[in-house]
């Protein structure tokens, strides 16, 4: 169509035309002129746009599914990775707890013993087919360690440096069964020489055969010349066994090691040995003994002599039910009525 004078009057009668029907309908409100026209509408094309919308609903949904599923993904991924960082934090403070009561622990031992130590993690273990047990740690000559130093944690000794690198060295621990350390006895400082024996407790020989040794006692070392495998008053481990070897110039005693090998994280290399032997002040305080009741026998309760109950004395006078209300008689002891029958009578002595 042409752009003429009759086609632009024609538009704007159509707009003024539309602008005065909305109008009349805006006004009319409920009664409006346009209701029946709007209502028939309204019933010829309803059933059309129902129709119409189930032919394109689940088009639409499955595409607006498509489109959201890579918000989700997303979504889920985030919520993954927050997961798992929580984890790793909380399992982060967990170590960092448990390490620092191990290095809390490991300068209390030292500084009870006068050692001077340089602090180790441990990175690797020992091949387990070659029967050896050891481990390697994390610091080496460059931290100034040298072979044959003492190697202990907060426990007890670990065992001893055998080989050191620049960076990383290996130590021997003393469950290898080619392990040996001079050991001394508490309180009584017997001598001997302790063995490792795998997952087993230590074999130590005493060299006095007839030493007096029981289960419970306790083990430190004995200390090398120049501190050197190991230093002194390092606790070892428990009495746990005295086997009977009657005859034999030495007694053997099995001892569990306070150090859990299998466990092994942060570690102590004794750089500086003590000035003087701390012999027993490294060992934790022994427990205090509990007090034992014979077998048939109650614990004493000390009870005041006017309570109801109270233990009498042989050989003292117990109030009669009588005496309770009159106050005077009494049942005489066996004490008195023996006394009584040695007595001479008057007419005896005439």
């Amino acid at each position: 169509m042409r752009d003429t004078r009759e086609s632009r009057l024609l538009l704007v009668v159509l707009v003024a035309v539309a602008f005065a029907l909305i109008t009349v309908d805006i006004r009319g409100g409920e009664s409006s002129p346009l209701n029946g026209a709007r209502r028939a509408a309204a019933d010829a094309l309803g059933p059309v746009e129902r129709a119409a919308s189930g032919l394109v609903d689940p088009v639409a949904g499955t595409v607006r599914a498509i489109r959201d599923a890579g918000t989700h993904q997303q979504r889920l991924d985030q919520i993954t990775r927050e997961n798992t960082d929580l984890r790793q934090r909380l399992a982060s403070s967990d170590t960092a707890a448990g390490r620092t009561k191990q290095l809390d622990d490991m300068l209390r031992t030292a500084g009870a013993g006068g050692y001077t130590i340089k602090a180790a993690q441990v990175i690797a273990i020992g091949a387990a087919q070659g029967f050896s047990w050891t481990i390697t740690i994390d610091a080496g000559s460059n931290d100034g360690l040298a072979r044959d130093m003492t190697v202990i944690n907060g426990q007890g000794l670990v065992g001893r440096l055998t080989t050191v690198g620049p960076t990383t060295s290996t130590v021997l621990l003393a469950s290898d069964p080619g392990f040996t350390a001079g050991t001394r006895l508490e309180g009584s400082n017997e001598i001997g020489f302790a063995n490792g024996q795998g997952t087993g407790p230590m074999r130590v020989s005493l060299l006095n055969g007839r030493a007096q040794v029981k289960a419970g006692d306790r083990l430190v070392t004995f200390g090398s010349q120049s501190g050197r495998p190991f230093v002194p008053g390092v606790p070892v481990g428990q009495v746990v066994e005295v086997e009977a070897t009657p005859g034999q110039l030495t007694k053997t005693i099995l001892v569990q090691p306070y150090v859990q090998f299998t466990r092994l994280d942060l570690v102590g290399i004794v750089v500086v040995p003590p000035r003087t032997d701390p012999r027993d002040a490294v060992l934790p305080p022994s427990p205090a003994p509990t007090p034992s009741v014979a077998p048939g026998t109650q614990p004493v309760v000390p009870v005041t002599p006017d309570a109801p109950g109270a233990p009498v004395a042989p050989g003292a006078s117990v109030p009669s039910a009588a005496a309770g209300a009159t106050g005077a008689s009494t049942v005489p002891s066996a004490a008195a009525a023996g006394s009584a029958a040695a007595k001479p009578s008057p007419s005896g002595g005439n």
